[in-house]
């Protein structure tokens, strides 16, 4: 099966693109990465998303998290479509913060199980789905979201979730439904309540239920 299961090391893939030849653990370095795919440039769901990715890349960049996008058209094709990007946030003059790989053969397509069935090109090749992959510094897989071609992401999740992982990778902990930063997190099932009542100097609050098992255990960091 094509694809990729969390905590798999995420191939080390050469690729053309927008700055040029990469392979991708040297582009990541020591930070955490998001990789995100488009079905086809000079589309519009797509244009719309490398847009806000632009116009929040600041809130990666601090979160420490380096972005490449990917879509299967041509080093070219991705410039251009670069200047619509840029234009549809009014900065016309400004370069899109981060490069894009050029897949038009769709290798990477296929490697990651990124194609979505459903949507085809006028070739009656089949798309890309919207993957998004977060990679962590030891260049494991820690999260994989795959939407269809026809849905447009959401990137104040995408924030979201990976400042719960940045979190999580720290704290013996996990993030409730809906969580945000600064919000009381849960303290993970394993450990006894007398290590979590030394890891968590605030102390840990439990939450009463039916059966009288003491899991829904939460802390303030």
């Amino acid at each position: 099966m094509p694809g990729l299961l969390l905590g798999d090391e995420f191939p080390n893939f050469e690729a053309e693109t927008t700055i040029g030849r990469i392979k991708f653990h040297d582009f990541l370095g020591s930070s955490w990465g998001i990789l995100f795919s488009h079905p086809r440039d000079f589309t519009p769901v797509c244009t719309t998303e490398l847009a806000c990715a632009a116009k929040i890349s600041d809130q990666f960049k601090k979160r420490g998290v380096k972005m490449i996008a990917l879509s299967i058209d041509s080093v070219e094709d991705h410039r251009n479509w670069s200047k619509d990007v840029m234009s549809f946030n009014s900065e016309a003059e400004s370069a899109l913060p981060f490069p894009i790989i050029a897949d038009d053969k769709r290798e990477l397509a296929v490697l990651l199980g990124m194609l979505d069935p459903d949507e085809r090109d006028k070739d009656g090749m089949p798309l890309t789905a919207r993957c998004v992959f977060v990679v962590g510094p030891d260049k494991k897989l820690k999260l994989s979201i795959l939407y269809p071609a026809t849905t447009g992401r959401n990137f104040d999740e995408i924030l979201r979730v990976i400042d719960s992982l940045q979190l999580t990778a720290q704290k013996k902990v996990a993030t409730p439904v809906d969580w945000k930063p600064g919000d009381k997190v849960m303290v993970i099932p394993s450990l006894s309540e007398a290590e979590a009542a030394a890891l968590f100097p605030n102390g840990v609050t439990t939450k009463e239920v039916p059966s009288g098992k003491k899991y829904l255990r939460y802390t303030q960091l």
